[in-house]
């Protein structure tokens, strides 16, 4: 990763900060998005929350209201030709990534969703900067401009701030849970098979003795843990066992 100018670091050191004394998820989803365009130009910020199972996005975005019901509705029938949206899914650890790092320019402008969606908003430059990303959930900070893409500097500087500012997401939206979401809540928000897995987990099992007893395979196993820690709000076995309710033995 390249140097960074102590100036250049500073801003971005104290965007965390700004954002990491933020303890309501919504208001720091808020504060992020207009505030990642001092740190890297951007005409349209958004948090986008792509469910890419009920084929739907949830939108925040600087400017506010900038995409209007009718440009949802397009995206939202297009987005699993994203190439953001086909790059995070399938690479869940993956970083920043722009349009560009997946197609050239006229590749992307080739594209249904930059006839139908980017043409119409007026955008040729495209970033995401993941929160979250599994092959059902991608939740991004996008960054779009038009004209000149993203170098390869700014992709590095969101990359730096990328693991904190998804920490203090996560830690914002588990704060807002506790006390809210009772125990039995917290059962009814998980598959029949991501409870049973918790539950062998509180019993002090492995990813492997997990498997054997369900049938299944250890990837199978870490994939429902990780869709329950997206809709718990945490980022271990420890913290969705205690989040769901259930108690080591």
């Amino acid at each position: 990763m390249r140097a960074f100018h102590g100036q250049q670091l500073g801003r971005a050191l104290d965007f965390v900060l700004e954002t990491a004394a933020i303890d309501d998820p919504d208001r720091l989803v808020r504060q992020a998005v207009d505030g990642l365009p001092r740190l890297v130009a951007s005409e349209l910020t958004t948090l986008s929350i792509c469910d890419l199972v009920a084929g739907t996005r949830r939108v925040v975005s600087f400017p506010e209201n900038a995409i209007s019901p009718s440009e949802q509705a397009v995206f939202n029938h297009l987005m699993h030709g994203h190439p953001l949206v086909r790059f995070h899914s399938h690479h869940p650890g993956g970083g920043s990534w722009r349009v560009s790092d997946s197609l050239t320019l006229p590749a992307f402008r080739r594209t249904p969703i930059f006839g139908e969606y980017y043409a119409r908003i007026g955008i040729d430059r495209v970033i995401a900067v993941p929160l979250i990303a599994s092959p059902k959930l991608v939740m991004s900070f996008v960054l779009n401009r038009r004209g000149m893409d993203f170098s390869d500097r700014e992709r590095d500087l969101l990359d730096r701030i990328r693991p904190p500012l998804a920490n203090v997401y996560r830690l914002a939206a588990a704060r807002a849970r506790v006390g809210t979401l009772p125990d039995n809540a917290a059962r009814e928000a998980l598959t029949p098979r991501e409870n049973e897995v918790l539950d062998w987990v509180a019993a002090g099992k492995s990813d492997l003795q997990i498997a054997q007893l369900l049938g299944l395979s250890p990837r199978t196993v870490q994939k429902h843990l990780e869709n329950a820690y997206v809709k718990l709000g945490v980022e271990n076995r420890t913290a969705a066992v205690m989040r769901a309710g259930r108690r080591n033995t």
